[in-house]
C-alpha cells in the first residue's frame, strides 16, 4: 500500500534558524519513515518581499544544505527547488480561477505583511496572491497532510476551500489536505515579542557557532519582573523557558530552572547556561554535518537535481488531469 504524501516547505529568505527547526523540520523528521515526503525551498514564496537578487541563489544552496545537514536526506525523502518545477506557477494560475479575491484579502497574514511594506513601498499582488500558490504547491501533489506552524493554519484552511471549489466546478480532482501543527506551534524571536526572523535580528542560526549562539543568547529577554538576580520568576513569563528551554532541555534540567526561577535559586544568565548546553547538544551535529556538506556542492545539487525530476514528473500528471478537466485539452 502506497504512504500518504505530506508536502512542506521554507522560504529562502534568509539563514534557517531554531524557528524553523522547531516549527517545521523537527516535525518533518519524525515523519519520513510513514510518509512519502516531499520538501521544498519555496523560492517563489520569497520573492514577494523586497530581497536581493543577487544573494538568493546562495540562499537558496544553504537552504539546501541546512535540510540535508538536518537529516533530510535524498535516500529518504524529496527535497527540491519550487521554480525548478513550472507547474507550481500553473496550477497557481488555474486555481486562481475559483477563487474569490475576497478570500485572499482577509488572509491574517496578508493584513500584517502589508502593513510593514506601506511604510514607504508599494505592496506587491504576489504577496496578495501568495496564499493561491501555497494551495498550488500543495495541491500539485496531492497532498493528504501539510505539516506547518500554527501562523499558516489559516492558509490552509483556504486551500482546503480552493480544492472544494475546483472540485464542485470541474469534478473531484484534489483531496483536502489536512493541517497537521507542529508542537511547537509558534517561536518567538529572543525580542520575546515577535516571531523569529532573520529581518528582525532576533533570531538563532541552525548553523552559527557556538561563540555566535552565545553573544545573542547572553542578553536575550527573559521574565521583565527579574529585574535582579534575587528577584523571583515566572518561568511561563519567560520567553527563555517557553520557546527554547521547553523544546530543547530534558526535564530534570527543565525543572530545575523553573523552580530555580520561582524561587530566585537560579539568575537568568545561569539558567541561559543550561540552555547553551542543551541547544549546543542539539546545533553542533547539524552545524559540523553543514560544515562537511557545503563543500560537497555536486552532491547538493545533485539531491535538489533528482527530487525537481521526481517532483515534474508528478507535476506533469497533475496538470494534465485539471487541464483536461478545465475543457484545456490538445485540439488535435
Amino acid at each position: 500500500m502506497a504512504k500518504k504524501v505530506i508536502f512542506s516547505g521554507i522560504q529562502p529568505s534568509g539563514e534557517l534558524h531554531i524557528g524553523n527547526y522547531l516549527g517545521a523540520i523537527q516535525n518533518w523528521l519524525r515523519m519520513l519513515d510513514e510518509y512519502d515526503c516531499i520538501f521544498c525551498i519555496v523560492d517563489y514564496h520569497a520573492i514577494t518581499a523586497p530581497y536581493d537578487q543577487k544573494e538568493l541563489p546562495q540562499r537558496v544552496y544553504e537552504a539546501a544544505v541546512a535540510y540535508i545537514a538536518s537529516g533530510l536526506v535524498p535516500e529518504r525523502c524529496t527535497v527540491f527547488v519550487q521554480s525548478d518545477v513550472p507547474e507550481h506557477v500553473e496550477l497557481e494560475w488555474l486555481l486562481g480561477t475559483v477563487t474569490p479575491i475576497g478570500d485572499l484579502f482577509r488572509m491574517t497574514q496578508y493584513k500584517d505583511k502589508a502593513k510593514d511594506f506601506a511604510q514607504g513601498q508599494s505592496v506587491a499582488s504576489g504577496l496578495l496572491c501568495y496564499p493561491i500558490l501555497q494551495a498550488a504547491d500543495i495541491l500539485l501533489y496531492k497532498a493528504h497532510g501539510v505539516p506547518v506552524g500554527e501562523d499558516q493554519a489559516q492558509h490552509l484552511e483556504l486551500t482546503r476551500e480552493i480544492a472544494r471549489n475546483f472540485n464542485r466546478r470541474f469534478g473531484e480532482v484534489f483531496p483536502e489536505p489536512a493541517t497537521m501543527l507542529s508542537e511547537a506551534r509558534r517561536i518567538l524571536g529572543l525580542d520575546g515579542e515577535r516571531k523569529m526572523s532573520k529581518s528582525l535580528g532576533n533570531h538563532i542560526g541552525l548553523t552559527e557557532t557556538p561563540e555566535q549562539i552565545w553573544e545573542k543568547l547572553r542578553p536575550a529577554k527573559t521574565d521583565p519582573a527579574r529585574v535582579r538576580r534575587t528577584d523571583k520568576g515566572d518561568p511561563e513569563k519567560c520567553n527563555i523557558f517557553t520557546s527554547y528551554h521547553r523544546f530543547f532541555t530534558p526535564a530534570p534540567d527543565l525543572e530545575r530552572c523553573a523552580e530555580g526561577c520561582r524561587t530566585a535559586g537560579i539568575g537568568c544568565i545561569d539558567c541561559k547556561k543550561v540552555l547553551f548546553t542543551h541547544l549546543r547538544a542539539a546545533l553542533d551535529p547539524i552545524r559540523e554535518r553543514a560544515d562537511e556538506i557545503r563543500g560537497r556542492r555536486d552532491y547538493v545539487l545533485d539531491a535538489l537535481d533528482q527530487g525537481a525530476r521526481h517532483c515534474k514528473e508528478i507535476a506533469a500528471r497533475t496538470i494534465a488531469e485539471v487541464r483536461a478537466a478545465m475543457g484545456m485539452v490538445p485540439r488535435r
